[in-house]
């Protein structure tokens, strides 16, 4: 089992591995879109201004370091993906909690979406960055426009039953054929549901954490649907390749 987790626009500082190798990282079929787009980002990050149109940033002085953290892309320090993301679902994944095991199986199954690098595995050292799935670079058209063609193909052939846990910005930008989604759902008293949308990160990354810690090989939507419902949680399966995960108002 395969689940990619959607990036996050947090990320922590720091990191204590040598920098950015591009051709360390998991699937090399996206090196070279990887190289375009970096080399990008940091060429853009000589022009404030243009940067801060181009990925959505305000004036604050908080911007003008997500820029700083974009032209340091090469010489800053690394660390592994699973934990340079954070925000709520990583917050409710709880990877630092997890016991040796299942951060071993942490590391076999969790892959994380980005606009810089496509997907990456859990393990993958990486930089801070600042590059969202709507960004839109000089010369570059949309991200979907980049990757779609290479990143498509390189999902595709991973030979495992995959949960793509993505938002639609980032499954757009290399969709997985076959892959089960999640959708979270409040259900209210009077039978009522409404999508959830603040808190849908949060059972997102419990979700995943139920899938990394349980020992079951999970090869399809029912014994997914096994896992968290043995969790405590209320699922339905609402489609060949589609869970619903219920959630009390």
């Amino acid at each position: 089992m395969l689940v990619i987790l959607p990036p996050s626009e947090t990320k922590s500082d720091g990191g204590t591995s040598v920098p950015l190798d591009l051709e360390s990282l998991s699937l090399p079929a996206l090196t070279d879109v990887r190289r375009r787009l970096a080399d990008a980002v940091v060429t853009l990050s000589s022009d404030l201004d243009a940067s801060r149109e181009a990925l959505g940033l305000g004036a604050s002085d908080a911007a003008i370091a997500e820029v700083a953290r974009n032209a340091e892309l090469f010489t800053s320090p690394t660390r592994p993906a699973i934990t340079r993301y954070t925000g709520v679902l990583y917050d409710a994944l709880d990877y630092p909690g997890m016991t040796r095991a299942s951060k071993a199986k942490a590391a076999d199954r969790l892959m994380v979406g980005s606009a810089l690098f496509g997907v990456v595995s859990a393990t993958d050292e990486i930089p801070a960055y600042r590059l969202s799935g709507g960004s839109k670079l000089p010369g570059f058209g949309t991200l979907g426009s980049v990757w779609k063609p290479v990143l498509s193909p390189a999902l595709d052939a991973i030979d495992d039953f995959v949960v793509d846990l993505r938002s639609g910005v980032y499954q757009k930008l290399g969709p997985v054929a076959g892959a089960v989604t999640a959708t979270v759902v409040t259900e209210y008293a009077n039978g009522t549901r409404k999508v959830v949308s603040h808190f849908n990160k949060h059972y997102k990354g419990l979700v995943a954490h139920e899938l990394v810690r349980t020992r079951r090989n999970v090869r399809d939507i029912n014994g997914l649907a096994a896992v968290l419902s043995d969790a405590g949680q209320r699922v339905e399966i609402t489609s060949p390749i589609e869970i619903t995960v219920v959630t009390e108002g």
